[in-house]
């Protein structure tokens, strides 16, 4: 007999562990421990998700005939952490050993290996790529671009193919998808699921041991279970992604969701498979229910950006999340931690992130990862806050974006150059400038928007860094073309709101 643990982010019934397993003779292990709610301040709301689902889907083990020896996070036997429950069980029931499949993170990937326990580590088949594939792709390339291993996904997947070519003759459709803010969204936003019994009590266990937390636990409307999860898909592509694509990069601020599928939760917890997901939503296209453009974006982001993502954490290693190629030292602001700012677009994104554990790409990588790549912020923050406080956030997928997309510490690996803009690029996507106390159009003086100031800033104090990068010299020519004395109060100004930042004032 064998232990067979099951993760809290592995709630597949396809999962390999269990694909692997006798169910009539091996014991499912699943705990809910204070390490893993722990190591980061998580949302409430994401620990609260992650155990109920856990708490459903050992209920549908049992039905499916397993034997399931589950731990729930207040029983006094707990031990606290994965590996102290499945020695304690492996002890209980005399266990030959554990077969598991692969853990998303390093962290317990290395904490399984040196238990004193024989263990059986399995690939993750949930994903397209595996390993070997991803490294057999990025052998020999100078630059690991996603583009180009995105349209191997698509080859091997078939999905929006025609025969041995892309549908509609273009791998990438992303030009359309960057429209403003739409005057009205005709959409509802995310399925909302009351609490059941089950969530109930979890809900209450949560508040109890993790209210402290940064986020707010109520009103809790995720899907628990895989049903729920699968109607929520429906009702978004029905309704919602129509006009995906053309509204994807744009914000508003009294509209969390927008055009959003609000998804990655529930297939990074394996409650929804993402292949699956992404043939329903190729059949709306072929249906003639939803345009190429943002069914190609969709499936884009799963099949090419997610996997993606997966193979540069595992090829790059445990010391990735450390890197600081750009040397960022500042210490995460305040108002990362619900804080008070003066700044519109920050007050917005990190609001939203606490109230519903959810900000879509644009709010993560162009407002608040802008901000933080800007000023200087040390990346290992940025890294534990963006893991800590987004319901979808699992290190394999959020390392990757921070430290390599958001905050350009890994040297290039993920992005061309630093995706860092001034407030106009904001002012542009969303509508957040006009209600702010900064203003958009300044770009000096005490009321110029900081994103202003702090882009000249980086480029100025980076400049033997990215002076030769082709797609940055632009840049530089417009700054070489200001006058002396403009660039020095550009500087001394950045300098002065930096140096209020550090002081702790709200800014």
């Amino acid at each position: 007999m064998r232990l067979v643990l099951v993760l809290g982010d592995q709630l597949s019934p396809n999962l390999s562990a269990l694909e692997k397993a006798d169910k009539t003779n091996d014991i499912v292990i699943m705990a809910e421990v204070g390490e893993e709610a722990a190591y980061v301040p998580h949302h409430p709301k994401k620990i609260a998700f992650t155990f109920a689902a856990m708490r459903k889907f050992a209920a549908q083990l049992r039905d499916d005939g397993w034997q399931v020896a589950y731990t729930r996070l207040d029983d006094p036997e707990n031990t606290g952490s994965i590996t102290g429950e499945l020695i304690r069980r492996a002890s209980e029931h005399d266990a030959a050993g554990v077969v598991f499949t692969e853990p998303g993170e390093w962290r317990l990937i290395t904490a399984l290996g040196e238990m004193p326990l024989k263990t059986h580590q399995l690939p993750d088949t949930r994903f397209i790529a595996t390993h070997a594939d991803f490294e057999a792709w990025a052998d020999g390339r100078k630059q690991l671009r996603m583009e180009y291993f995105y349209r191997e996904m698509r080859r091997k997947t078939g999905l929006l193919m025609d025969g041995d070519q892309p549908e509609g003759g273009k791998w990438n459709y992303d030009h359309d998808n960057r429209k403003p803010p739409p005057d009205a969204v005709d959409f509802g936003g995310p399925m909302s699921f009351q609490p059941d019994d089950i969530v109930a009590q979890v809900l209450d266990l949560v508040e109890v041991r993790f209210g402290d937390n940064f986020g707010t636990l109520r009103p809790f409307w995720f899907a628990t279970d895989r049903g729920s999860a699968r109607r929520h898909l429906a009702h978004w592509i029905k309704r919602g992604l129509p006009k995906f694509g053309d509204f994807q990069d744009a914000m508003l601020d009294d509209n969390a969701f927008l055009y959003h599928a609000v998804i990655g939760l529930y297939i990074n917890a394996g409650l929804l498979d993402p292949l699956d997901v992404c043939r329903q939503v190729e059949q709306a296209y072929r249906d003639g229910d939803a345009p190429l453009n943002a069914v190609e974006g969709f499936i884009r982001q799963i099949i090419g950006w997610r996997e993606y993502m997966r193979g540069i954490y595992f090829r790059e290693g445990p010391d990735y999340v450390a890197r600081n190629g750009l040397g960022h030292m500042r210490k995460l602001p305040a108002m990362y931690w619900g804080g008070d700012t003066k700044m519109a677009c920050m007050a917005k994104a990190i609001g939203q992130t606490k109230a519903e554990a959810y900000a879509h790409h644009i709010q993560r990588l162009m407002v608040t990862g802008n901000f933080a790549l800007l000023a200087g912020i040390d990346p290992a923050e940025v890294h534990e806050w963006y893991l800590a406080v987004y319901a979808d956030a699992y290190e394999w997928v959020e390392a990757p974006n921070v430290i390599g997309m958001s905050q350009f510490a890994d040297d290039g690996i993920i992005a061309s150059k630093p995706y860092i803009s001034s407030g106009n690029y904001i002012h542009k996507m969303s509508d957040y400038c006009g209600g702010c106390a900064y203003k958009v159009k300044d770009k000096t003086g005490a009321d110029a928007c900081p994103f202003n100031l702090l882009y000249w800033h980086f480029l100025v104090r980076h400049r033997d860094r990215f002076e030769g990068n082709p797609r940055m010299g632009n840049m530089y020519r417009v700054w070489d073309r200001m006058a002396d004395d403009r660039q020095d109060t550009v500087l001394a100004d950045a300098d002065a709101w930096l140096a209020k930042l550090d002081d702790g004032a709200p800014v």
